[in-house]
């Protein structure tokens, strides 16, 4: 419950920090958005999460390029001779499903390497997608019997941390600590160089009490 619980929530916020720190007009328009839909004179609600589309998309484009974790299930074991994919797979062999392979493959999604969270915005030419397991293009939590029971409460935590991140801070790098997106599986696919950044208040919150 700790690793999975807390864990994966916490890296995929800070990725999701890293890649808009990176990316100037996605944090301008995350503002845009929360100032049109939640206004500055209250804190984002649960239920503004609906209204949010552009950081519905931030949070799957930050789910497909950096998934916290990446090998789904971690491991199964081939208890006896079989066929997946068209692939041999010998009694004996443990498996894992690729995650990070599969969101980086080129032939499943275009420039792949990319952060490009339009891509899920039905209205700028890209796909509504379902992340929680019913289209395995993108299924960080895994899918099927065994699918991770938290992927809803994650969801929404996660979703609701950063619109209250970007609601009431602007950020930027921190001098002398240069982001990098390289990663190091741990217990989750984490930040190799753990984020330094530098939140500002945003001066039409600053009513907000």
């Amino acid at each position: 419950m700790l690793f999975r619980g807390t864990d994966t929530i916490a890296v995929l916020a800070e990725w999701a920090l890293a890649e808009i720190i990176l990316n100037p007009d996605v944090q301008s328009r995350l503002h845009t958005e929360l100032d049109r839909v939640v206004g500055s004179n209250r804190a984002v609600e649960h239920e503004d999460i609906n209204h949010l589309p552009y950081l519905q998309a931030v949070v799957k484009e930050t789910l497909r390029c950096h998934p916290p974790g990446p090998l789904l299930s971690w491991a199964r074991l081939a208890i006896q001779d079989t066929q997946v994919a068209g692939l041999h797979i010998p009694r004996g062999t443990t498996a894992m499903v690729n995650m990070w392979a599969i969101t980086h493959d080129p032939s499943v999604w275009p420039d792949p390497h990319v952060f490009n969270p339009s891509r899920f915005l039905e209205t700028e030419g890209g796909v509504e997608f379902d992340v929680r397991g019913n289209d395995l293009r993108l299924a960080p939590f895994g899918s099927g019997r065994r699918v991770c029971p938290g992927r809803s409460l994650g969801l929404e935590t996660a979703h609701l941390w950063l619109a209250r991140l970007l609601h009431h801070f602007s950020w930027s790098q921190a001098p002398n600590f240069p982001i990098t997106l390289e990663d190091n599986l741990k217990f989750s696919c984490e930040m190799a160089s753990p984020l330094h950044s530098y939140p500002t208040f945003r001066v039409p919150l600053q009513t907000i009490e």
